[in-house]
Parts: structure tokens; C-alpha cells; sequence
């Protein structure tokens, strides 16, 4: 059945792949991005060709992200599923990111998101029904040297969704988490790097380790013709098709082999998770109430 979905960060990557998908698959698709009418013309045009309904938000402005999501809701009529998928990465020393580096970071990847949320949980509570999908990362279930921001981030999605799947299913309301490994899209275009130069300086030799092991990464990547972004976009595309409360919380999108590793740490999660909800009687806030 064809549903209306809202999804930020459509100008790029994984975004932008998505809102192709969906619309193929016949929902009704809003694709949201910051400058629509200038640096973002192009793929705005395509995207509307393609039929989407374009809207310019920047998650890292309340006002923005209020008046999108309204203009969404206004051309639509409602929204079922809402993607959270805008974000930014890093590479670099971390002790090097100083402190406006980390606040740029999390002001997208996590506010941002809460930001949207705020914005449209209103509408779904009253409803009682809708799809909250947050595209986090393997990183978010495990650590790698030079992203340690980009961690602490997605680390702290991964908890934000954890919480508000207990806190929404009263009200119908499922929530899932998307966790894709290392693809080539333009999201590497885009890092964010350490600002504090006299603080890589002092690293000497080791302030080039960054640079050289994501060269390597890249082309492994480049070189695993398995490791497809449409992957991601098909991984989406397949919880939004799943009936509500038959989803699964976590899924991880992989083929460089870090994906079946995490699938089982978050099977193993989500035993303990259950275990401890049920140990405090509320095992019940993990299922979607219909």
C-alpha cells in the first residue's frame, strides 16, 4: 500500500538513492534538503521530474525544520514514514576536533534528528500510527580509529531511537534503525576534519594515518562490487513494505564483512534488551501497540 514519506539529506548518497527507490515503488515521497533552488538544483529538478515533492529543510534550524515538515504535511495530507537519514562524517585525529568541530557535527547528525522528530511526532501520537526510520552506521554499534566524533554520534542516535521505541509504541508508532557500513556515495565528499592544526602537529608522523587509511578503505570498497549503495536504499524501501510490529529494530546494510559480526552483537542486544525490559515489567514498550 503506497505511503507518504518524508526523508532528509535527499540531495546526496543514500538519500537520494531512497527517494528514487520509493517513488518507483509508487509512495508519495517528500524529499527534503537544504538549498533546493541553487547549490541543490539539479537534483532537485531530477527529483521532481521523478515526482517527489521537494521542500527545503536544514535540520540544524528549528524554524526550518518546522516550516518544511508543515509544508510537507500541507501538500500531502499527512505523513506515515519519516526518514532520518541527513548526516555528515569525519576523518581525523579526535583529541584534534576542538569543541565548535564536535557541536557542528552533533547540531546535524543528532540534534538535527530531533529536531525532525519533534516536528512530526505531534501528528503520528494523534494518529496513532507511523514509521520513524533512523539511518545510523555500523559505527554506531562499534568503534574505528580517525571517527571518533562521528562515533559519539551515531553512537547517541542509536540511543535516542532505543528510547523512543519504548516511549512511542504505546501509540502505534514503530521505530527502526538502518546500519550500513562503508559505501561510495558523496557522503565522503563531505567530512568534516580536525581544526585544531597545532594539536595534529603534535601527533608528528601519526597525523597522516588518517588520510592514508581511508585511501585504503576507498579502495576496497571501490574494488567489492557487492558493496552497493542501492543496498541501503533496498534495505529501507523493505521495512517500509513490512507490516508494523514485524520489523526489526536493527539492520545492518553490509558486504565488506562487518555486517554479519553486528547482526549478531544486536541479536544479543536485543535478547538482553528484552530481558531487562521484562525484569522490570515493561516488556510490553517494546512491542508496537496496533
Amino acid at each position: 500500500m503506497p505511503k507518504t514519506i518524508l526523508i532528509t539529506g535527499a540531495s546526496r548518497g543514500f538519500g537520494r538513492l531512497t527517494a528514487r527507490t520509493l517513488i518507483k515503488k509508487g509512495h508519495a515521497v517528500v524529499a527534503t534538503m537544504r538549498d533546493p533552488d541553487n547549490k541543490n538544483n539539479l537534483v532537485a529538478k531530477e527529483l521532481r521530474k521523478n515526482g517527489a515533492h521537494v521542500i527545503e529543510i536544514d535540520v540544524t534550524d528549528s524554524y526550518s525544520v518546522n516550516k518544511g515538515v508543515w509544508q510537507a504535511i500541507e501538500v500531502t495530507g499527512g505523513l506515515d514514514v519519516v526518514i532520518n537519514n541527513a548526516g555528515v562524517g569525519v576523518l581525523g585525529l579526535q583529541e584534534a576536533f576542538d569543541i565548535e568541530d564536535w557541536k557542528k557535527l552533533f547540531d546535524i547528525n543528532v540534534f538535527g534528528v530531533q529536531r525532525i522528530n519533534r516536528a512530526v511526532l505531534p501528528l503520528m501520537r494523534q494518529k496513532k500510527s507511523g514509521t520513524l526510520i533512523f539511518v545510523s552506521s555500523l559505527l554506531g554499534r562499534i568503534t574505528m580509529p580517525y571517527y571518533g566524533p562521528y562515533n559519539a554520534s551515531k553512537w547517541a542516535l542509536e540511543a535516542m531511537a532505543e528510547n523512543y521505541r519504548a516511549e512511542l509504541s504505546g501509540f502505534g508508532i514503530d521505530v527502526c534503525i538502518v546500519e550500513p557500513g562503508g559505501y561510495a556515495t558523496g557522503f565522503v565528499d563531505n567530512l568534516i576534519t580536525p581544526s585544531d592544526s597545532k594539536c595534529l602537529n603534535s601527533y608528528g608522523a601519526i597525523a597522516q594515518a588518517p588520510a592514508a587509511m581511508f585511501s585504503d578503505f576507498e579502495k576496497t570498497v571501490q574494488q567489492n562490487k557487492h558493496q552497493n549503495p542501492q543496498l541501503v536504499a533496498n534495505k529501507i524501501s523493505e521495512l517500509i513494505d513490512t507490516p508494523t510490529g514485524k520489523r526489526k529494530f536493527r539492520n545492518p546494510v553490509d558486504k565488506l564483512g562487518m555486517g554479519d559480526p553486528i547482526g549478531e552483537y544486536n541479536e544479543h542486544a536485543e535478547k538482553l534488551t528484552q530481558g531487562l525490559y521484562g525484569n522490570f515489567g515493561m516488556d510490553d514498550m517494546l512491542k508496537v501497540k496496533k
